[in-house]
């Protein structure tokens, strides 16, 4: 999918109160034509001395004061009004109690709810364990799902940093991800093999000379998504987090499609910033932010849903 095609699919309405906001992607595009409009005053009315006389003139210049001053007001109002829809704890938050952002009322977990997100829990607190034989499963199955054709190296070897490990042994790298971020690449290899392989190998828009490492970004991404949604926290308490406790009722496997679309919408907003490996974290912010938009859209009923899910491909 181009660029262009990418800005122009994830234009969505009534994000954080604002209509027809744009991803964060788009932001560092110029604009080819003014916000709202032309910006010059040609149509507006102007006084001419030579077509009034002296009491039109002064009926005139009382009319546009007045219709200034009207403009103004509902400038200043609307804007209030958004801030009011945009903050968390506003009057809607109030008027209806089960918002998204009225955060004092107690999350009420379904027992299902309950039950998936305390296996998510239980991924979550399991460290990579270089010396675990299931563990090295793992990663001889990710190379497997990387690259099918080719023989399986050592644990040990030159040929990981291939996939964006950083040294010879990819125990080292995992860190605080744990063994939840490898099964998140797996997932992504075996759900959404061509946006995998199209993220693994670069082969999409003009890249840096110095790219993000593809494995280490991904055990950054699950990284980002449990600090997002709360989930080490006794019940998520955050908009997103309460958000994707409804997905998770509905999908066991939220996290892992969630992961997917993280991966592939920081790749994009990678590309349109034409960043480099020192601007990685900047860019993973970016998408956090993003990801935090879509997921408390109204229409958001399942991880499909999202506007950035369109960009996978399977």
């Amino acid at each position: 999918m181009s660029t262009s095609n990418l800005r122009r699919r994830l234009h969505h309405g009534d994000v954080d109160g604002r209509k027809n906001e744009h991803v964060d992607i788009s932001g560092v595009d110029s604009l080819n034509e003014p916000l709202l409009g032309n910006s010059d005053t040609s149509g507006s009315e102007v006084y001419d001395p030579r077509r009034q006389d002296l009491w039109d003139d002064d009926r005139k210049k009382e009319q546009l004061h007045w219709s200034f001053l009207f403009s103004t007001l509902i400038a200043q109002w609307a804007q209030w009004l958004a801030s009011i829809i945009a903050n968390s704890g506003s009057i809607f938050g109030r008027l209806f109690p089960f918002s998204l952002d009225n955060q004092n009322n107690p999350v009420h977990l379904s027992p299902l709810q309950e039950e998936r997100l305390n296996t998510l829990r239980r991924r979550l607190q399991i460290p990579f364990d270089g010396s675990c034989i299931e563990h090295q499963d793992a990663l001889r199955q990710l190379w497997r799902l990387a690259y099918p054709t080719r023989e399986i190296p050592p644990l040990k070897s030159e040929l990981w940093k291939e996939m964006g490990w950083q040294g010879t042994d990819p125990a080292t790298d995992f860190r605080g991800g744990g063994l939840v971020s490898l099964e998140n690449l797996i997932f992504f290899a075996r759900n959404y093999p061509n946006s995998f392989q199209m993220l693994l190998n670069k082969v999409q828009g003009q890249r840096s000379d110095w790219e993000y490492p593809f494995a280490v970004a991904g055990i950054n991404i699950s990284f980002m998504l449990i600090q997002m949604l709360d989930l080490q926290s006794t019940v998520p308490s955050s908009k997103s987090g309460i958000r994707f406790l409804q997905l998770l009722g509905r999908d066991e496997n939220a996290f892992d499609h969630l992961y997917c679309v993280a991966f592939r919408l920081l790749d994009a907003q990678w590309l349109v910033k034409c960043a480099s490996y020192m601007e990685f974290n900047e860019v993973l912010k970016s998408t956090r932010t993003q990801l935090e938009r879509e997921l408390v859209l109204e229409d958001v009923m399942a991880v499909k849903d999202l506007p950035s899910y369109t960009m996978l491909d399977k």
